[in-house]
């Protein structure tokens, strides 16, 4: 059985894939760090930014082994930076 998530992509993130947001079916029970593998495989310029991507399921902030719910939208954020 599989699951569609929705994808959206943030700031600089939404140039670097050519889109603000996509739907990717996963496995149910599937977890963000297999969601991310997916979406890396499909938009490899997003790859140097993994270890520091913001990741939030709705509106709470998520690590790479939270379980992804059915139904989720999942947001990707690139490092902040100020100065």
């Amino acid at each position: 059985m599989t699951m569609t998530v929705a994808v959206q992509f943030w700031s600089y993130f939404a140039s670097l894939t050519g889109t603000r947001s996509v739907e990717v079916e996963v496995p149910g029970g599937s977890v963000v760090g297999e969601l991310l593998d997916a979406i890396y495989q499909r938009f490899p310029a997003l790859i140097p930014f993994r270890s520091s991507t913001l990741i939030a399921i709705h509106l709470d902030y998520a690590a790479e082994a939270d379980p992804l719910p059915a139904g989720a939208v999942v947001s990707l954020f690139p490092p902040v930076q100020g100065g």
